[in-house]
């Protein structure tokens, strides 16, 4: 067809005044425009009929496997390779005696069938990654570092086969020679190499996926990670900022990861009260009668009453000196309250560490520490139970004969001095 095409037109050529020779040329490049429109139009069809029938296989599939394929472009994508088919096998037809334009042509040719393949492999690992996002592992097992690993390995092979067609040698001869260089690409694939290893780590070791609360503070991280990739983690933090960490940074660094709290259906709370150490005395009839209206500790009281007394008898304890024998206390009344109070609230998880102590006395009072569990979770929710418990315990202190300990306010002082003055007045 070719060779048809070529005679009318050298002859058309050839009868207006052209010589034979200028004929040739004119006539065998005429025929590479025409190579190269065809292949343009093979290109076209290829496209039309490719989007055709992957939009018809998409349709009546049920898997979701080609929905991905066919978002990724990878179908389409195939219709790249087209024009080059048509150009590699009708070059030798077209200009058989151009040995150097041949040359040129093949390998540029060349060079487009390596980058389009590096295209469509990588366009068909980014629709590995989105099938395999669409399992339950791919939370704990992300393999996006892994593709993007991959998609390197494919990008330097690509190009060592680039550099060896434009120097004339084998890949194989080229590999050897950058032997030499192995420093250096050691030394400029640093991150991605660090970040591969501290990938496979993370991954092996189950120590951080998305979706995972993490702290670090050096980095000004604090919130859910949204992305783990070869060189870097994303973190969205509370004010939704975005922070973004270098994947070997958590291997190497510290960093605290929430997931186990989420896992364990329990949410510390840990906050403690100063309790003004003056005002903790031993409790009189009238205060005991006083705390058994207080129905959440009314068994309490009176079990403990018991005991005391029993105790007291027992060791023929002088009871007109409050000091002598066991004694209730308003402190350890209220201790007592507060653990009866928090088994009873539903928030709580009492299957949990459950502690309300005293810590070591301080300048500032007794600490009286919280250190139970709430059964909620969500940040917003499980700030409102920890205020709530802390409110209660703010209003019934008093109830129990004791006082916060606060340190003189500007009010304090301006109010002592009010007093100090109405006092000498009168004097």
């Amino acid at each position: 067809m070719f060779q048809q095409i070529g005679d009318l037109i050298k002859n058309w050529l050839l009868k207006t005044g052209l010589s034979e020779e200028m004929s040739g040329v004119i006539t065998d490049y005429s025929g590479l425009l025409i190579v190269l429109l065809l292949a343009w139009i093979s290109y076209y069809i290829a496209k039309r009929l490719i989007i055709k029938f992957t939009h018809i296989l998409v349709k009546k599939s049920k898997t979701n496997w080609d929905d991905i394929l066919h978002e990724n472009k990878v179908f389409k994508r195939l219709a790249y390779f087209a024009p080059a088919i048509i150009i590699y096998f009708s070059t030798p037809y077209v200009i058989p005696d151009y040995t150097f334009t041949k040359n040129v042509i093949n390998l540029i040719l060349n060079i487009y069938m390596v980058v389009m393949a590096i295209v469509l492999i990588s366009a068909f690992l980014n629709a590995i990654q989105g099938i395999y996002a669409n399992y339950e592992i791919s939370k704990t097992r992300p393999i996006k570092g892994y593709i993007q690993v991959f998609k390197i390995i494919i990008i330097i092979i690509g190009s060592i086969i680039v550099i060896s067609s434009l120097l004339g040698k084998s890949p194989t001869t080229l590999l050897l020679s950058l032997g030499t260089l192995s420093a250096v690409l050691m030394l400029v694939f640093k991150d991605p190499i660090l970040g591969f290893v501290g990938g496979i780590q993370l991954t092996a070791n189950n120590m951080v996926k998305i979706g995972d609360w993490i702290s670090m503070p050096k980095y000004g991280a604090d919130g859910t990670v949204t992305d783990i990739s070869l060189t870097t983690v994303k973190v969205q933090n509370w004010d939704k900022t975005i922070t973004t960490i270098p994947t070997y940074t958590l291997v190497t660094d510290y960093f605290q990861n929430w997931r186990g709290m989420e896992e364990s259906g329990g949410r510390r709370i840990m906050r403690s009260i100063n309790i003004d150490m003056t005002s903790v005395e031993f409790c009189t009839a009238e205060m005991l009668e006083d705390f058994r209206r207080i129905q959440t500790i009314k068994a309490y009281i009176e079990k403990r009453d018991k005991e005391i007394e029993a105790y007291n008898k027992k060791h023929s304890i002088d009871n007109s000196v409050l000091v002598n024998g066991r004694r209730q206390t308003n402190l350890g009344v209220f201790r007592a309250y507060l653990k009866e109070y928090l088994k009873n609230k539903n928030e709580i998880h009492t299957g949990m560490t459950f502690l309300v102590r005293q810590l070591q006395p301080t300048e500032n009072g007794i600490p009286m520490q919280i250190y139970v569990f709430s059964r909620i979770q969500a940040w917003a929710k499980y700030e409102d139970v920890q205020s709530d418990i802390f409110d209660h315990i703010l209003a019934v202190i008093p109830h129990f004969k004791l006082r916060v300990f606060q340190n003189p306010s500007g009010a304090d002082f301006r109010s002592l001095g009010k007093a100090m003055a109405k006092s000498k007045e009168k004097t």
